[in-house]
Protein backbone atom coordinates (compact mmCIF):
# COMPACT_ATOMS: atom_id res chain seq x y z
CA UNK A 1 0.00 0.00 0.00
CA UNK A 2 1.27 3.56 -0.74
CA UNK A 3 2.20 5.94 1.71
CA UNK A 4 -1.07 8.39 0.56
CA UNK A 5 -3.06 5.39 0.64
CA UNK A 6 -1.85 4.74 4.06
CA UNK A 7 -2.23 8.21 5.57
CA UNK A 8 -6.03 8.11 4.53
CA UNK A 9 -6.83 4.81 6.08
CA UNK A 10 -4.98 6.61 9.16
CA UNK A 11 -6.58 9.53 9.55
CA UNK A 12 -10.07 8.69 10.80
CA UNK A 13 -8.18 7.24 13.77
CA UNK A 14 -6.18 10.40 14.15
CA UNK A 15 -8.93 12.31 14.44
CA UNK A 16 -10.10 9.72 17.09
CA UNK A 17 -7.62 10.31 18.98
CA UNK A 18 -6.31 6.67 18.79
CA UNK A 19 -2.25 5.73 18.48
CA UNK A 20 -1.96 7.98 21.45
CA UNK A 21 1.35 7.62 23.75
CA UNK A 22 -0.91 6.98 26.11
CA UNK A 23 -1.76 3.50 24.93
CA UNK A 24 -0.04 0.10 26.11
CA UNK A 25 3.07 -0.31 24.37
CA UNK A 26 5.08 -4.00 24.67
CA UNK A 27 8.55 -3.27 23.78
CA UNK A 28 11.35 -5.13 23.49
CA UNK A 29 14.52 -4.04 24.73
CA UNK A 30 16.95 -3.52 21.74
CA UNK A 31 20.70 -3.22 22.28
CA UNK A 32 22.09 -4.39 18.67
CA UNK A 33 21.37 -1.97 15.88
CA UNK A 34 21.11 -5.06 13.61
CA UNK A 35 17.55 -5.58 15.98
CA UNK A 36 16.16 -1.73 14.39
CA UNK A 37 14.52 -2.25 11.55
CA UNK A 38 15.46 -0.84 8.37
CA UNK A 39 18.68 0.29 9.62
CA UNK A 40 20.76 0.65 6.96
CA UNK A 41 18.19 3.12 5.64
CA UNK A 42 18.56 5.17 8.58
CA UNK A 43 22.34 4.97 8.52
CA UNK A 44 22.21 6.16 4.55
CA UNK A 45 20.53 9.82 6.18
CA UNK A 46 22.95 10.25 8.83
CA UNK A 47 21.19 8.60 11.28
CA UNK A 48 22.33 6.69 14.30
CA UNK A 49 20.78 4.62 17.20
CA UNK A 50 21.54 5.96 20.93
CA UNK A 51 21.05 3.26 23.40
CA UNK A 52 19.91 4.21 27.07
CA UNK A 53 18.68 1.64 29.72
CA UNK A 54 17.58 -1.30 27.18
CA UNK A 55 15.77 0.94 24.58
CA UNK A 56 17.11 3.31 22.18
CA UNK A 57 16.31 6.56 20.34
CA UNK A 58 17.62 8.10 16.68
CA UNK A 59 19.59 10.24 16.05
CA UNK A 60 20.43 12.01 12.86
CA UNK A 61 23.59 14.86 12.62
CA UNK A 62 23.92 17.02 9.60
CA UNK A 63 26.68 19.38 9.02
CA UNK A 64 26.09 22.73 7.03
CA UNK A 65 28.61 24.97 6.32
CA UNK A 66 28.64 28.02 7.07
CA UNK A 67 29.17 30.13 4.42
CA UNK A 68 25.72 28.04 2.76
CA UNK A 69 22.83 30.81 1.48
CA UNK A 70 19.47 30.08 2.68
CA UNK A 71 17.08 32.55 1.02
CA UNK A 72 18.66 35.81 1.32
CA UNK A 73 21.29 34.78 3.86
CA UNK A 74 24.34 32.90 4.24
CA UNK A 75 24.23 31.23 7.73
CA UNK A 76 27.49 33.41 8.52
CA UNK A 77 25.07 36.29 8.60
CA UNK A 78 24.04 35.65 12.10
CA UNK A 79 27.64 36.17 13.39
CA UNK A 80 27.52 39.51 11.87
CA UNK A 81 24.25 39.99 13.86
CA UNK A 82 25.47 38.88 16.89
CA UNK A 83 28.58 41.38 16.65
CA UNK A 84 25.90 44.51 15.87
CA UNK A 85 24.03 43.63 19.11
CA UNK A 86 27.05 43.61 20.97
CA UNK A 87 28.13 47.11 19.31
CA UNK A 88 25.14 48.71 20.58
CA UNK A 89 23.42 49.42 23.81
CA UNK A 90 20.32 49.20 22.44
CA UNK A 91 18.11 46.97 25.15
CA UNK A 92 15.54 44.45 23.05
CA UNK A 93 13.98 41.63 23.34
CA UNK A 94 16.14 40.08 20.98
CA UNK A 95 19.01 41.44 21.84
CA UNK A 96 21.77 38.82 21.96
CA UNK A 97 24.15 41.31 23.41
CA UNK A 98 26.56 39.71 25.48
CA UNK A 99 26.24 36.63 24.10
CA UNK A 100 28.73 34.85 21.56
CA UNK A 101 27.08 33.28 17.91
CA UNK A 102 27.73 30.17 19.43
CA UNK A 103 25.60 30.05 22.42
CA UNK A 104 22.48 30.96 20.17
CA UNK A 105 20.47 27.51 20.10
CA UNK A 106 18.15 27.33 17.09
CA UNK A 107 15.33 25.01 18.09
CA UNK A 108 12.06 23.43 16.77
CA UNK A 109 9.85 19.95 17.87
CA UNK A 110 7.26 18.11 15.60
CA UNK A 111 4.43 16.86 17.85
CA UNK A 112 1.80 14.06 17.28
CA UNK A 113 -0.80 16.75 18.09
CA UNK A 114 -1.22 20.49 18.14
CA UNK A 115 -2.94 20.49 21.55
CA UNK A 116 -1.16 20.50 24.95
CA UNK A 117 -0.97 17.83 27.65
CA UNK A 118 0.38 14.63 28.53
CA UNK A 119 -1.42 13.27 25.59
CA UNK A 120 0.62 14.80 22.76
CA UNK A 121 3.89 13.21 22.10
CA UNK A 122 7.13 15.23 21.01
CA UNK A 123 8.76 12.62 18.31
CA UNK A 124 11.21 14.64 17.08
CA UNK A 125 13.62 17.18 18.96
CA UNK A 126 15.55 19.39 16.64
CA UNK A 127 18.36 21.66 16.93
CA UNK A 128 21.31 23.69 15.78
CA UNK A 129 24.43 25.77 16.69
CA UNK A 130 27.26 27.24 14.87
CA UNK A 131 30.26 24.66 15.87
CA UNK A 132 33.72 26.25 14.20
CA UNK A 133 33.13 26.99 10.50
CA UNK A 134 29.51 24.87 10.13
CA UNK A 135 26.31 24.72 11.44
CA UNK A 136 25.94 21.06 13.00
CA UNK A 137 21.92 20.21 13.05
CA UNK A 138 21.04 17.65 15.27
CA UNK A 139 17.52 15.90 15.46
CA UNK A 140 16.48 13.38 18.37
CA UNK A 141 13.88 10.88 16.57
CA UNK A 142 11.59 8.79 18.71
CA UNK A 143 11.61 5.35 17.16
CA UNK A 144 8.38 4.29 19.60
CA UNK A 145 6.37 6.41 22.53
CA UNK A 146 8.26 3.75 25.16
CA UNK A 147 11.92 4.85 24.27
CA UNK A 148 11.06 8.74 25.70
CA UNK A 149 13.68 8.13 28.24
CA UNK A 150 16.33 7.34 26.00
CA UNK A 151 15.22 10.00 23.86
CA UNK A 152 15.45 12.75 26.15
CA UNK A 153 18.60 11.67 27.99
CA UNK A 154 20.19 12.08 24.66
CA UNK A 155 19.13 15.74 24.17
CA UNK A 156 19.34 16.78 27.50
CA UNK A 157 23.11 15.48 27.64
CA UNK A 158 23.57 17.03 24.20
CA UNK A 159 22.54 20.77 24.53
CA UNK A 160 25.15 23.22 26.49
CA UNK A 161 23.88 26.44 25.11
CA UNK A 162 22.34 29.74 26.60
CA UNK A 163 19.41 31.18 24.48
CA UNK A 164 17.01 29.49 22.69
CA UNK A 165 15.63 30.69 19.14
CA UNK A 166 12.25 29.44 18.36
CA UNK A 167 9.16 29.73 16.67
CA UNK A 168 5.95 30.12 18.46
CA UNK A 169 8.01 27.84 20.99
CA UNK A 170 7.22 30.07 24.08
CA UNK A 171 3.99 28.83 23.82
CA UNK A 172 3.96 25.62 22.10
CA UNK A 173 7.23 23.73 21.86
CA UNK A 174 8.75 24.36 25.02
CA UNK A 175 5.87 24.01 27.44
CA UNK A 176 5.79 20.69 25.47
CA UNK A 177 9.23 19.72 26.37
CA UNK A 178 8.46 20.37 30.30
CA UNK A 179 5.41 18.26 30.18
CA UNK A 180 6.55 15.29 28.50
CA UNK A 181 9.83 15.68 30.90
CA UNK A 182 7.75 15.89 33.88
CA UNK A 183 6.81 12.47 33.34
CA UNK A 184 10.26 10.73 32.96
CA UNK A 185 11.99 13.34 35.22
CA UNK A 186 13.54 11.05 37.44
CA UNK A 187 15.48 9.07 34.63
CA UNK A 188 16.93 11.97 32.83
CA UNK A 189 18.81 15.18 33.94
CA UNK A 190 17.09 18.48 34.97
CA UNK A 191 15.61 20.83 32.04
CA UNK A 192 18.66 23.97 31.61
CA UNK A 193 16.97 27.03 32.08
CA UNK A 194 17.08 29.72 29.14
CA UNK A 195 16.57 32.81 27.74
CA UNK A 196 14.02 32.44 24.97
CA UNK A 197 13.79 34.69 21.78
CA UNK A 198 10.59 33.36 20.07
CA UNK A 199 10.50 34.65 16.48
CA UNK A 200 7.13 34.17 15.80
CA UNK A 201 5.72 37.36 17.40
CA UNK A 202 8.74 39.27 16.38
CA UNK A 203 7.47 38.20 12.83
CA UNK A 204 4.21 39.06 13.79
CA UNK A 205 4.92 42.41 14.50
CA UNK A 206 7.21 43.78 11.81
CA UNK A 207 5.01 42.19 8.81
CA UNK A 208 1.17 41.38 9.88
CA UNK A 209 0.02 44.53 7.42
CA UNK A 210 1.91 41.99 4.71
CA UNK A 211 0.95 38.47 5.90
CA UNK A 212 -2.04 37.29 6.77
CA UNK A 213 -0.92 33.97 7.99
CA UNK A 214 1.96 33.73 10.12
CA UNK A 215 2.97 30.42 9.42
CA UNK A 216 6.70 29.95 8.86
CA UNK A 217 6.39 28.69 5.35
CA UNK A 218 4.88 31.86 4.62
CA UNK A 219 7.27 33.91 5.93
CA UNK A 220 10.26 32.39 4.53
CA UNK A 221 8.60 32.91 0.64
CA UNK A 222 7.40 36.33 1.24
CA UNK A 223 10.29 37.82 3.53
CA UNK A 224 13.41 35.61 3.56
CA UNK A 225 13.40 34.55 -0.61
CA UNK A 226 13.68 30.94 0.42
CA UNK A 227 10.92 28.61 -1.04
CA UNK A 228 10.74 25.25 -0.23
CA UNK A 229 10.84 22.22 -2.91
CA UNK A 230 8.55 19.56 -2.33
CA UNK A 231 8.13 19.56 1.70
CA UNK A 232 5.22 17.68 3.35
CA UNK A 233 2.49 20.24 5.06
CA UNK A 234 3.20 20.47 8.62
CA UNK A 235 -0.06 19.28 9.56
CA UNK A 236 0.28 15.85 7.87
CA UNK A 237 3.40 15.03 10.28
CA UNK A 238 1.36 13.04 13.25
CA UNK A 239 -0.13 11.16 10.30
CA UNK A 240 3.11 10.33 9.01
CA UNK A 241 4.66 9.38 12.31
CA UNK A 242 1.50 6.92 13.15
CA UNK A 243 2.34 5.35 9.84
CA UNK A 244 6.39 5.16 10.90
CA UNK A 245 4.74 3.18 14.18
CA UNK A 246 2.37 0.39 12.43
CA UNK A 247 5.21 -0.47 9.90
CA UNK A 248 8.31 0.74 10.63
CA UNK A 249 9.45 2.23 7.78
CA UNK A 250 11.39 5.19 7.60
CA UNK A 251 10.48 7.06 3.73
CA UNK A 252 7.71 8.94 5.05
CA UNK A 253 9.19 10.06 8.76
CA UNK A 254 12.36 10.91 6.51
CA UNK A 255 10.08 13.83 4.74
CA UNK A 256 9.27 15.00 8.00
CA UNK A 257 12.96 15.40 9.24
CA UNK A 258 14.27 17.02 6.13
CA UNK A 259 10.51 19.38 7.08
CA UNK A 260 11.74 20.08 10.44
CA UNK A 261 15.17 20.54 9.00
CA UNK A 262 14.52 23.35 7.02
CA UNK A 263 12.27 24.55 10.06
CA UNK A 264 15.50 24.95 11.84
CA UNK A 265 17.66 26.19 8.92
CA UNK A 266 15.06 29.33 8.35
CA UNK A 267 15.19 30.06 12.45
CA UNK A 268 18.81 31.45 12.05
CA UNK A 269 17.89 33.20 8.59
CA UNK A 270 15.17 34.61 10.40
CA UNK A 271 17.04 35.69 13.39
CA UNK A 272 19.57 36.98 11.27
CA UNK A 273 16.90 39.27 9.23
CA UNK A 274 15.29 40.52 12.66
CA UNK A 275 18.34 41.55 13.95
CA UNK A 276 19.36 43.42 10.79
CA UNK A 277 15.93 45.14 10.57
CA UNK A 278 16.59 46.38 14.28
CA UNK A 279 19.62 47.38 14.01
CA UNK A 280 19.41 49.08 10.82
CA UNK A 281 21.61 47.13 9.06
CA UNK A 282 19.35 46.08 6.08
CA UNK A 283 19.64 48.49 3.54
CA UNK A 284 16.68 47.05 1.86
CA UNK A 285 14.68 48.23 4.52
CA UNK A 286 11.41 49.19 3.29
CA UNK A 287 9.41 52.48 4.92
CA UNK A 288 6.56 50.34 6.46
CA UNK A 289 9.42 48.06 8.11
CA UNK A 290 11.19 50.99 9.30
CA UNK A 291 8.39 52.70 10.57
CA UNK A 292 7.04 49.32 12.41
CA UNK A 293 10.41 49.12 14.22
CA UNK A 294 10.35 52.92 15.19
CA UNK A 295 6.93 51.29 16.79
CA UNK A 296 8.47 48.65 18.42
CA UNK A 297 10.52 50.91 20.02
CA UNK A 298 8.07 53.61 21.17
CA UNK A 299 6.37 50.09 22.70
CA UNK A 300 9.17 49.22 24.59
CA UNK A 301 9.89 53.14 25.91
CA UNK A 302 12.86 53.79 24.07
CA UNK A 303 11.43 57.31 22.89
CA UNK A 304 15.22 57.93 21.67
CA UNK A 305 15.59 54.88 19.01
CA UNK A 306 11.26 55.24 18.16
CA UNK A 307 11.99 58.82 17.11
CA UNK A 308 15.20 58.16 15.12
CA UNK A 309 13.19 55.85 12.92
CA UNK A 310 10.06 57.82 12.33
CA UNK A 311 12.45 61.08 11.19
CA UNK A 312 14.32 58.91 8.78
CA UNK A 313 11.18 57.83 7.10
CA UNK A 314 8.90 61.18 7.78
CA UNK A 315 9.76 63.09 5.43
CA UNK A 316 7.66 61.40 2.19
CA UNK A 317 4.27 61.90 1.25
CA UNK A 318 2.97 57.96 1.00
CA UNK A 319 0.83 56.71 3.52
CA UNK A 320 3.82 54.52 5.37
CA UNK A 321 5.71 58.24 5.99
CA UNK A 322 2.32 59.05 7.04
CA UNK A 323 1.57 57.02 9.41
CA UNK A 324 5.71 57.54 10.63
CA UNK A 325 4.77 61.67 10.55
CA UNK A 326 1.77 60.41 13.05
CA UNK A 327 4.07 58.32 15.52
CA UNK A 328 6.58 60.80 15.22
CA UNK A 329 4.45 63.33 16.30
CA UNK A 330 2.80 61.80 19.06
CA UNK A 331 6.21 61.88 20.59
CA UNK A 332 7.54 64.81 19.94
CA UNK A 333 3.88 65.58 21.95
CA UNK A 334 5.06 63.71 24.95
CA UNK A 335 8.08 65.93 25.18
CA UNK A 336 5.66 69.08 24.59
CA UNK A 337 7.56 69.85 21.60
CA UNK A 338 4.83 71.91 19.80
CA UNK A 339 7.09 73.51 17.23
CA UNK A 340 8.07 70.11 15.30
CA UNK A 341 4.53 68.59 16.66
CA UNK A 342 2.43 70.76 14.93
CA UNK A 343 3.94 70.68 11.10
CA UNK A 344 3.40 67.59 11.19
CA UNK A 345 -0.38 66.73 12.62
CA UNK A 346 -0.99 69.33 9.79
CA UNK A 347 0.57 67.03 7.35
CA UNK A 348 -1.47 64.34 8.23
CA UNK A 349 -4.63 66.22 8.17
CA UNK A 350 -4.25 66.42 4.72
CA UNK A 351 -2.19 63.55 3.49
CA UNK A 352 -3.81 61.33 5.75
CA UNK A 353 -6.53 58.36 4.89
CA UNK A 354 -9.71 59.43 7.44
CA UNK A 355 -8.66 57.72 10.25
CA UNK A 356 -4.97 59.57 10.51
CA UNK A 357 -6.91 63.27 8.82
CA UNK A 358 -9.24 62.83 12.06
CA UNK A 359 -6.71 62.01 15.14
CA UNK A 360 -4.31 64.55 13.41
CA UNK A 361 -7.40 67.48 13.12
CA UNK A 362 -8.72 66.98 16.56
CA UNK A 363 -4.58 67.09 17.85
CA UNK A 364 -4.55 70.39 16.41
CA UNK A 365 -8.54 71.47 17.93
CA UNK A 366 -6.72 70.35 20.94
CA UNK A 367 -4.00 72.52 20.60
CA UNK A 368 -5.27 75.42 19.22
CA UNK A 369 -8.09 75.75 21.94
CA UNK A 370 -5.76 74.77 24.95
CA UNK A 371 -1.78 76.07 24.51
CA UNK A 372 -2.56 78.89 22.15
CA UNK A 373 -6.32 79.73 22.41
CA UNK A 374 -7.26 80.37 19.25
CA UNK A 375 -10.43 79.48 18.92
CA UNK A 376 -11.23 80.34 15.66
CA UNK A 377 -7.92 77.60 14.63
CA UNK A 378 -9.53 75.30 16.85
CA UNK A 379 -12.77 75.32 15.50
CA UNK A 380 -11.72 74.72 11.76
CA UNK A 381 -9.92 71.63 12.92
CA UNK A 382 -12.64 70.57 14.94
CA UNK A 383 -15.43 71.06 12.12
CA UNK A 384 -12.69 69.46 9.19
CA UNK A 385 -12.88 66.42 11.83
CA UNK A 386 -16.36 66.32 11.81
CA UNK A 387 -16.89 66.66 7.99
CA UNK A 388 -14.49 63.52 7.76
CA UNK A 389 -16.86 61.31 10.53
CA UNK A 390 -20.10 62.86 8.34
CA UNK A 391 -18.29 61.65 5.46
CA UNK A 392 -17.40 58.35 6.24
CA UNK A 393 -20.96 57.67 8.14
CA UNK A 394 -21.18 57.54 12.00
CA UNK A 395 -21.78 54.39 13.11
CA UNK A 396 -20.41 51.89 16.34
CA UNK A 397 -17.27 53.62 17.81
CA UNK A 398 -17.22 56.61 15.70
CA UNK A 399 -20.38 57.51 17.13
CA UNK A 400 -18.86 58.04 20.32
CA UNK A 401 -16.25 59.80 18.71
CA UNK A 402 -18.94 62.44 16.94
CA UNK A 403 -20.44 62.80 20.42
CA UNK A 404 -17.20 64.22 21.51
CA UNK A 405 -16.53 66.03 18.59
CA UNK A 406 -19.68 68.10 19.31
CA UNK A 407 -19.02 68.49 22.69
CA UNK A 408 -15.83 70.00 21.85
CA UNK A 409 -17.06 72.17 19.00
CA UNK A 410 -19.85 73.67 20.90
CA UNK A 411 -17.65 74.48 23.77
CA UNK A 412 -15.09 76.28 21.23
CA UNK A 413 -18.23 78.05 19.81
CA UNK A 414 -18.99 79.27 23.42
CA UNK A 415 -15.42 80.70 23.65
CA UNK A 416 -15.69 82.90 20.39
CA UNK A 417 -18.90 84.29 21.12
CA UNK A 418 -17.43 85.26 24.69
CA UNK A 419 -15.17 86.69 23.05
CA UNK A 420 -16.79 89.20 20.94
CA UNK A 421 -19.57 89.90 23.50
CA UNK A 422 -16.36 91.44 25.80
Amino acid sequence: MSLKNKLKRLKPHLQAGEGRSGDTVVQQQVTNPDHIPYIEIWRNENVEPYYFDGNYCLVRKVEWPITHQHGQYSFSDVIKAVEGWNETDITHPLSSLGHKPEDLFFFDTETTGLGGGVGNTIFLLGHASIQGDSIILTQHILPQPGAEVALYKNFLESIDYTTLVSYNGKAFDWPQVKTRHTLIREHVPKLPSFGHFDLYHAARRMWKHKIERMKLTVVEKEILDFERDDDIPGYLAPMIYYDFLERKHPEGLLRVIKHNELDILSLITLYTHLSFQILGLDKKRTVRETYEVGRWFAHLGDREKATENFEYIARGKEMDAVLAKQALALEYKRKQDWLNAIPLWEDCSKLGNEEISIDASVELAKYYEHKIRNYQLALKYCKLAEGILQSIGIAGKLKKRAEDLAIRSARITKKIKKLKDS
